[in-house]
């Protein structure tokens, strides 16, 4: 027996009435199928793979550790933020109580979650400098649209009902024209300058041709290549000047955690994404969570239903006729918020003060340490990540997408490749907040180490991965003609 056995579909190590269980007779008679509504019944019976329990159980374990994961190694992929989440919020976001409450008790009997959904909407407007949260949305980009929609709401209250277009960076998460489309709103694009940082002569121009149709503009600081958008109160006060709203994409919050607040930039409305910054796994497309803040005076247009909390200490749920209408099944995805609450707490305000500047020194000291021999487009003091556009030789024909392949031979998973689009060899590295020195170290060890066999033995670079468990793909063939692995019923 060897570990390629235990690879197989779970379906080709199937054997008809092969099991690892025993169930005990049941002490209630068979119903008469003939009492069962035909619509409840199964048109066909169910296709379940027939195994015993050592070998399901090495099939999947086996299967496992193909898989890199961010409990056997460093992740440090760019523009994802929190990477490694502490378990004790793990535990205490599926401990029995608030796993087994039920969403559709009264809240006379979910006082405790209504408690916990309270703080948490407290502690975010205290983080952000935002007046008001609604914790309903399930995502980032369900909180961008979510956040235009108050926007809109806010301009038709006010008899704008002309003004439809929003202004967003090129180098904009791909997420914001498409959250604007859905919304209804028209998108105009400004451009970057070289550093990514927004051109604000150029969206001047903008400005003074669209003013009066202008919503908002969506603008995500720091931006892209990790750097802070420094001339925040000049544009606020340009899209402000012409009646439009200054919208906050959260998802490179991290390194303002503590320091700077989207609320006192001039932002008015902003999403949080829970899953990048404030604990929760960030993989395999959820759990996700994207609360939405508004400053003061927008309160009014959050979606239904609302968390409150009364004169006399408890707390109800209710929905205003100003709110928009529901925008999530109840309040949210209630354990990623319990995660967050857990988080938040147990920093206290003095840590939560800590996690910007730890996130923001890891990177500046492998991009210091790197410069030598990887290239550095955008010289200047970063925030949580930053872009290297490839090896500084670039003589051997080694890419990025080499180095990137070469890194898991390492234990390490490759950073963000090829993204943003503003540099050729686009390598985007995030170390986050909670790797230790000796990580980073060895990462930037072996970035180095990769950096030499670029230039002395640039074929092994090319033919990377060498000892993961699948070897070095043809991307393109792989793209183009795939060989799918299936077992047919």
């Amino acid at each position: 027996m060897n570990r390629q056995l235990y690879n197989k579909l779970i379906f080709e190590l199937s054997h008809k009435g092969r099991k690892g269980y025993e169930l005990p007779k049941s002490g209630v008679e068979s119903a008469d199928l003939n009492d069962i509504p035909s619509s409840l019944l199964r048109k066909e019976p169910l296709h379940l793979p027939e195994v015993d329990e050592p070998t399901v159980v090495r099939h999947y374990t086996n299967m496992s550790t193909n898989n890199f994961g961010v409990d056997t190694g460093f992740y440090p992929l760019g523009s994802c933020t929190m990477k490694y989440n502490p378990k004790i919020n793990d535990e205490i976001a599926t401990a029995h109580a608030p796993a087994d409450l039920h969403p559709s008790v009264p809240a006379s009997m979910a006082q405790g979650a209504l408690e916990a959904y309270w703080t948490l909407q407290k502690q975010l407007c205290e983080i952000a400098g935002m007046a008001e949260f609604t914790l309903n949305p399930f995502a980032g980009a369900h909180g961008e649209l979510t956040g235009l929609m108050v926007i809109r709401a806010a301009h038709d209250a006010a008899g704008d009902t002309e003004r439809d277009i929003v202004i967003v960076p090129d180098s904009a998460h791909g997420t914001n024209p498409a959250s604007a489309a859905v919304a209804g709103l028209k998108v105009v694009e400004v451009k970057s300058m070289p550093d990514g940082t927004v051109d604000v002569e150029a969206l001047s121009e903008l400005v003074d041709k669209h003013g009066p149709k202008i919503a908002a503009m969506m603008m995500t600081n720091p931006n892209t290549l990790g750097i802070f958008e420094s001339r925040i109160p000049e544009i606020a006060e340009m899209v402000h000047g012409a009646g439009g709203l200054m919208y906050y994409d959260g998802a490179n919050l991290n390194p303002l955690v503590g320091v700077a607040r989207p609320g006192d930039m001039g932002f008015d409305v902003m999403h949080i994404n829970l899953h990048k910054t404030f604990s929760t796994p960030h993989g395999g497309g959820g759990p996700g969570s994207g609360p939405v803040g508004v400053r003061a005076g927008l309160e009014k247009f959050l979606p239904s239903p609302r968390v409150v909390r009364r004169d006399n200490g408890t707390y109800n749920i209710e929905s205003p006729e100003t709110a928009l209408g529901s925008i999530s099944a109840t309040l949210g995805n209630y354990a990623v918020q319990l995660r967050a609450l857990s988080y938040i707490l147990s920093l206290g305000r003095e840590g939560v003060k800590e996690v910007g500047p730890m996130a923001t020194l890891p990177a500046n000291y492998i991009k210091e340490s790197l410069r030598d021999v990887y290239e550095l487009p955008v010289d200047r003091v970063c925030k949580h990540e930053f872009v290297f556009d490839g090896l500084k030789d670039k003589s051997t024909g080694c890419t990025t997408l080499n180095v990137a392949k070469r890194l898991l031979d390492f234990g390490f998973h490759a950073p963000t490749i090829y993204f943003p689009l503003l540099f050729h060899e686009s390598l985007m590295i995030e170390p986050t907040e909670t790797e230790s020195l000796e990580t980073i170290d060895e990462f930037v060890k072996v970035m180095r180490e990769i950096a030499r066999e670029a230039a002395e033995e640039p074929d092994l670079l090319k033919n990377a991965p060498l000892v993961t468990p699948v070897r070095h793909p043809d991307d393109t063939k792989a793209a183009l003609d795939p060989k799918i692995t299936y077992f047919e019923l």
